[in-house]
């Protein structure tokens, strides 16, 4: 695995993210410094001089309300990984074929396209997507790509959270207004995830650890180097300072002598043991110790019977 391209990427896509959902509040009318006031006319907001969907008075009163309770920056903040999240999230499944419509939404299966598939299946996916082909066909025809494949990652991801509500909320809040704008141009976010990781590295599910834990590296400098200048850490960074990926062979170590000894107590005919590099054999017990153990296997256990507490998962 390329950790160099993960940890470069992830850094630079944070400062881009930031940047480009500040942006999008910009051009609704919100600052760190001032929300401006916007227009009604006929029944539609104006803001900027631009009309509105029906929705955008909701979601962008939700937004106001989330600054005045979190503040704008930690709001910005939580946005731009938000968007990181599910984008490596997507990017993951695409390459591992997980996605439900099973085409690609971020790249191309044909290595010398730039265009995600998704723009020459979406009338295939456009049931399962539950799109309006009246809207596809007027943005392909008016050539706007990038509001097109807008409107095809909300729907998706709306899709996903019937699968995966964890990972992919329902977007019809003010996420919807910060989507992250030219993703589809060569150094955007999307390009430079498909192009500078390798496809052999987003076949190891470890991936998504060592993208968030380099993701909030810069953020966790932050909060030490203010720990050094007596600067308490407050509880929304907390999971930048305290938060650490635990690798692969980390966690089989941790597996195979918690739920692979009882196992392996229980069945010691078992041939699971030969697959694993870091099961430890049992020391040998003083003969009354050995007995207390042996009456507390149960040589009956299944899978099904095994129940397992992390008190460090977070």
């Amino acid at each position: 695995m390329d950790k160099s391209s993960i940890k470069k990427f992830a850094i630079e896509a944070r400062t881009k993210l930031i940047e480009q959902v500040k942006q999008k509040a910009f051009e609704i009318g919100i600052t760190a410094d001032r929300i401006e006031q916007y227009e009604e006319v006929d029944g539609h907001v104006i803001v900027h001089g631009k009309a509105r969907n029906s929705d955008f008075k909701k979601q962008r009163e939700q937004l106001i309300s989330a600054i005045e309770s979190k503040g704008y920056e930690q709001v910005m903040e939580e946005m731009a990984y938000t968007w990181f999240n599910r984008f490596i999230s997507l990017r993951f499944m695409e390459v591992n074929g997980y996605l439900p419509i099973g085409v690609r939404v971020l790249s191309s299966e044909e290595p010398s396209r730039t265009e995600p598939d998704v723009f020459r299946e979406v009338v295939a996916v456009s049931k399962h997507l539950s799109l309006n082909l009246d809207k596809v066909f007027e943005l392909q025809d008016q050539g706007d790509d990038e509001e097109l494949f807008k409107y095809i990652i909300l729907k998706l991801c709306n899709v996903l959270h019937e699968v995966l509500p964890f990972m992919f909320e329902k977007i019809n809040d003010y996420s919807e207004l910060l989507f992250p704008s030219n993703l589809l141009i060569e150094d955007s976010v999307v390009r430079q995830m498909v192009t500078t990781i390798p496809e052999e590295d987003w076949q190891e599910v470890e991936i998504i650890g060592w993208l968030y834990q380099f993701y909030v590296s810069e953020k966790k400098d932050e909060v030490f180097a203010g720990l050094k200048k007596n600067k308490k850490i407050s509880k929304e960074n907390i999971p930048a300072a305290t938060q650490l990926f635990t690798p692969k062979w980390i966690v089989q170590y941790m597996v195979e002598n918690s739920v692979g000894r009882l196992w392996m107590e229980s069945h010691p005919e078992s041939k699971a043991v030969d697959n694993w590099r870091y099961y430890l054999e049992p020391v040998e017990q003083e003969p009354e110790v050995q007995v207390r153990l042996d009456a507390l296997r149960n040589p009956n256990l299944s899978p099904e019977d095994i129940t397992v507490m992390d008190p460090a998962c977070g």
